[in-house]
This record gives C-alpha cells, sequence and structure tokens, in this order.
C-alpha cells in the first residue's frame, strides 16, 4: 500500500485519529451495520490502519483480524479501547492466511492505495482466500466522475484540534493526474508550534466497470453498490462506490 509518510512519522501517526475522524453514521455505522446484515462473527479488516473501525466492531461484539503493514499505525491499534480483542497482523494481504472469516473490509479508501492492477489484483485474491465461501466482501472507493480531487487545494482547508497537539490545520494539494492517479501532497499545520508537516501520496481512482471487472477476476460477485454511507444509490456524480460482493 501506501509508502506516505503518513503511516509512519510519528508526528502524524500521533494525530491521526483526529485528522481522520469518522462521522458515526458514516463508515462505522455503516460496516457495523452490514456486519450484523451479513450475519457475520469473524471479520478481517485490511488496511486498518489504527483501527478505528475494527475497535469499533470488536466492541460489538464480532471477532476481528486487524491487518495493517505500518507497524506505528499498528501500535496505536493495540493500545485503543477494544484493541486486546482484535488479532492484530503486522503485514500485507498475503500475510492474512486463511482464517475462513465471514466478511472481509477495506476501510478509509484503502483499495485507492493499491495504484497498480496487479497490486491489486494480488489483494483481491488473498482476501478471497481469507473468506469462507459464500462470504462477503465490502469496500469503498472515490467515484472518479465525482472528480474530488479537484476539490483538493490550500483554500479548501480545515481545522481540528488534537488533544495532545492542539490546533491542526489540513489541506491537500494535487500534483499530477495520470492515467487514473492522483499525485498529492497532504499539509498538516501545527498551529502551536508553526511546524508543517508535508506528505507525498498517490491515489488510483477506479470506475465502477474497472472494480467489476477485477472482482470477477478474483472470484467475487457484486451483489450490491452505493454512492455514500447512507446507502444512497450509485450515481453518475456520487461521491463514493462502495461495493458489497460475495466470495464465489
Amino acid at each position: 500500500m501506501s509508502p506516505s509518510a503518513e503511516f509512519s512519522d510519528p508526528r502524524l501517526v500521533a494525530v491521526y485519529d483526529t485528522v481522520n475522524s469518522y462521522s458515526p453514521d458514516a463508515q462505522p455505522g455503516f460496516y457495523r451495520q452490514l456486519a450484523a446484515d451479513v450475519q457475520a462473527t469473524t471479520i478481517v479488516d485490511f488496511g486498518c490502519g489504527t483501527g478505528l473501525i475494527t475497535r469499533d466492531l470488536a466492541g460489538c461484539g464480532f471477532r476481528m483480524i486487524g491487518v495493517d503493514p505500518a507497524p506505528a499505525m499498528l501500535r496505536v491499534a493495540r493500545n485503543g479501547n477494544f484493541g486486546k480483542r482484535v488479532r492484530w497482523i503486522e503485514g500485507g494481504a498475503t500475510d492474512i492466511g486463511s482464517p475462513a472469516a465471514d466478511l472481509a473490509i477495506m476501510t478509509g479508501h484503502v483499495a485507492q492505495f493499491f495504484l497498480t492492477d496487479p497490486s491489486w489484483s494480488e489483494a483481491l485474491h488473498a482476501l478471497h482466500g481469507a473468506l469462507r465461501p459464500g462470504g462477503w466482501l465490502a469496500f469503498e472507493s472515490r467515484n472518479p466522475a465525482d472528480r474530488d480531487w479537484e476539490r483538493w487545494t490550500r483554500d479548501n482547508r480545515r481545522t481540528v484540534v488534537d488533544p495532545g497537539a492542539g490546533t491542526i490545520e489540513c489541506w491537500s494539494e494535487v500534483h499530477d493526474v495520470t492515467a487514473g492517479v492522483v499525485s498529492c501532497a497532504t499539509h498538516r499545520l501545527f498551529v502551536v508550534t508553526g511546524e508543517e508537516v508535508v506528505s507525498d501520496f498517490r491515489l488510483r481512482f477506479r470506475s465502477e466497470a474497472e472494480l467489476a471487472d477485477s472482482l470477477a477476476t478474483a472470484g467475487f460477485s457484486i451483489e450490491r453498490t452505493y454512492g455514500d454511507w447512507d446507502r444512497r444509490p450509485l450515481g453518475a456524480t456520487t461521491r463514493e462506490i462502495i461495493v458489497v460482493a460475495t466470495r464465489g
């Protein structure tokens, strides 16, 4: 996945949950309801980061496996609420093994960090192997038709307040858009100290058709798609492509 300093720089990891907090009725609520709907018992959260959603689901009684390649992120995850209820794996998709999970999820737009088709295919095949027959896979990817990256500018900044670091101003700037890959930089300005930390990253924007083809090749069948966390239908310019698929 992404080598961005956002996942390794101690200054950024320490404030990651504040900067990337979720509205309760967005990703956390969606995946919690989905897990209940499919009657999942064991869930793999691939690319779990600091485990915000992993630990939320663990607190709801699901048997959770959190997987991420970033040691610094997993240190936060292990020490968070319900962190001791989760089996944490430091590594990539091929390190998951075959736990015969009922549901696998990729949250936080993790799917977009797989820039090449081979790396994305490897991840999907590994998740297929981690699920029981008939198990479920769910993830989200920003809809390229919405052209979200055009709103990532210095003028479109937001401010958050971290309990430890104080006020932080956050914004992104786009450097290049080529063949569906958007190259950007995130800026974190720590107002108290005046320090600005810049982290480069790249994201792949796949269309609904590209996602469908890659899933079919990996042995999945799409059951439902949504355009946002309230489960509205996927449309030409809805912000998300949220995919719910089953393992053949």
